[in-house]
Parts: C-alpha cells; sequence; structure tokens
C-alpha cells in the first residue's frame, strides 16, 4: 500500500484483492460481542469534511472507533473555515495537533491531492469525495459487495471480479464514485459499461476503460450487477434533461426493468436514493438492493483501509499465536 489513498488509480489489482480480503476479516470482527481492535490504539484519525455527508462520515468515524483510534471530527460549517481560513493553515493546524491521518472531503477536484503532495503535514491522507473527482473507498465498498454476493464470502478471497459484467447508470457526468468504480473495477477486471442521457455523459469518455451506451433496457439482460446514480440535483446548473418524469422512464430501474435482469444480479446505489426517480421503493427495497449492506461493507472497507494505511500489511484478525504477538506488540 502506498502512504495516501488518493484515487482509485492509484491501486494495483494485488493492492485492491489486499484490501478486499483485509475487509473481509474486518466484517468478522462485527459478529463479535466486542467490535473493537487494537491495532490502532494512540494514533489519531481526522475527519476533515468540507461538505455535508452522513454515511460516509459516519462510516469512517466507526472504522477508526473500531480500530481503537482516537477519532476528531472536523466540519467546515461553525469552523474557522467559515471566516475565511485557507486549507493550509487547516491543514498545519491539524499537523500541529498530531494527527496520523486525515480523511478528507472537499468540494473542490483535487483537494485531497493538494493536501498530500504540498508537504504541508506527514499525515495519511485518505480522500473521502472531491468535487466530481473520485471517491475511492466507495468503489472499494461497491467492489466489497459486488464479490460477496456474486463471488461468494469465503470463496471470494483472493479473488478478483474477472469477467463480471457491471453497468454504472445515471448522473455519470457529476459523479465522482462512477469514475473511482470505472477504474477499480477495471483494474479488478471487470467490463463496465456506463449508461446515461447523452447529456450527463463526460467529454472525454471514450479514454475511459469502460464502454458507453444510451440504452438501458439494451444493457441489463447481461449485466451482474446495476449501480443506479443519484441524479444530483445540487451539482445542476444547467437543463441536463426535460423533465424528472422523462428521465425516470427512460434511465430509472423499476420493476418490469429489474425483470430483465438475470436472477443473480444484484442492484447497487451508492445513497442517498432519489426514491421514484432513479430507482422505485419496489426495487429499493428488494432482496436484490444491496444498498443497506452497502453501508454495512462500508466500515469493514474503510477500517481495512486505515489497518493498511497506518496499522501495517500483516493479517488484521486471525487466531495464529505469530499474529498475535504481532496484535500485543501494537
Amino acid at each position: 500500500m502506498k502512504r495516501h489513498l488518493i484515487s482509485a488509480a492509484d491501486l494495483t489489482r494485488d493492492d485492491a484483492v489486499l484490501i478486499l480480503d483485509t475487509a473481509e476479516e474486518m466484517a468478522r470482527v462485527a459478529d463479535r460481542p466486542i467490535k473493537k481492535l487494537p491495532t490502532l490504539r494512540g494514533l489519531t484519525v481526522v475527519n476533515l469534511f468540507f461538505e455535508d455527508s452522513t454515511r460516509t462520515r459516519i462510516s469512517f468515524e466507526a472504522a477508526a472507533k473500531r480500530l481503537s483510534a482516537d477519532v476528531i471530527n472536523f466540519s467546515a460549517k461553525g469552523s474557522s473555515v467559515s471566516k475565511g481560513e485557507s486549507l493550509k493553515d487547516t491543514a498545519l493546524t491539524l499537523e500541529a495537533m498530531g494527527a496520523d491521518a486525515v480523511v478528507i472531503r472537499h468540494h473542490a477536484s483535487g483537494a485531497p491531492y493538494r493536501l498530500a503532495t504540498s508537504g504541508w503535514i506527514d499525515s495519511a491522507v485518505v480522500n473521502a469525495g472531491d468535487g466530481t473527482h473520485e471517491h475511492p473507498t466507495q468503489a472499494l465498498l461497491d467492489a466489497f459487495t459486488m464479490r460477496r454476493r456474486l463471488v461468494g464470502r469465503d470463496a471470494g478471497l483472493g479473488k478478483d471480479l474477472g469477467g463480471r459484467r457491471i453497468t454504472i447508470v445515471g448522473d455519470v457526468l457529476h459523479s465522482r464514485v462512477a469514475r473511482s468504480n470505472v477504474q477499480l473495477l477495471h483494474t479488478l477486471g471487470a467490463e463496465v459499461t456506463v449508461v446515461a442521457p447523452p447529456t450527463l455523459v463526460p467529454i472525454g469518455v471514450e479514454s475511459w476503460p469502460c464502454e458507453v451506451s444510451y440504452n438501458l433496457d439494451e444493457v441489463l439482460p447481461k449485466s451482474d450487477a446495476v449501480m443506479m446514480l443519484r441524479v444530483q440535483r445540487e451539482r445542476m446548473n444547467a437543463a441536463f434533461f426535460p423533465t424528472e418524469r422523462e428521465y425516470s422512464r427512460r434511465y430509472g430501474l423499476d420493476g418490469d426493468r429489474m425483470a430483465k435482469m438475470p436472477e443473480h444480479a444484484i442492484v447497487m446505489h451508492p445513497g442517498p436514493m432519489n426514491r421514484g426517480m432513479e430507482i422505485t421503493a419496489q426495487v429499493a427495497d428488494s432482496d436484490r438492493c444491496t444498498a443497506v449492506e452497502q453501508v454495512a461493507n462500508g466500515v469493514s472497507t474503510r477500517m481495512a483501509v486505515l489497518y493498511l494505511l497506518l496499522g501495517g500489511s500483516e493479517p488484521a484478525v486471525t487466531t495464529t499465536p505469530a499474529a498475535a504477538r504481532t496484535e500485543e506488540s501494537k
């Protein structure tokens, strides 16, 4: 593992599989009466969020606490940032407080990279979403969920997603989740197709390691997993489609469309959902939808990322005497 996790492109296949296998070990901790490991005791993780978030911030907080790290939650609202403090000065403040890892979400694409490469801090930096650029830990938890459902919980250990067909549908233009998923799924050997209205397909998409389609019904019968993206109204600054009803009719996933998918295929959504727009309640509440699983898997995956960045490359959870001594020495 490298020192930082800024982009899904930073990960090789072996890196990604190591994270997924470690996340599988971390998931077993959730089944214990006491859901804690001593691995990161004495280390401090700062959640530096310049954008509103529920799932991601709480997920990182739960992950760090289950590894026994001290957690500091920083919100731009109500802080000196609202008085005009720069990212550099905020970073220097965190460095002075002794942060070992900084999990940053920022509205500006490239902010995590700037923080990691500027020399302002010595901490490990994890990108929790920057603008419309990337969200690598979301892609990792999505891949973890796919591997568990499509390959198997134990059968998937050490394996990638080779030969699986994944379809990503919706507002690709504004989606950092789509960008990270396309990159990571390609690294893991999957065949990726993005489906969107022409107005919501990014310029330069032909250089992405995926296919592009504008016909959802054509792609569904050959998909192992279909990921529905949220239509990001807060980033819309132009009329990208005529009406919400028109978008839902052509690119929304309802019961009839779900019936066209193979029996083993799953439906995914990174959340939060616009029910009735990109996905109907019938689909969202079905057994084939993994949205709630993705939230649970997000904690395990982020535990794995923090552990590998801060703890080391030894197995995190095992019963062998050598590993027990390693854990005790930490």
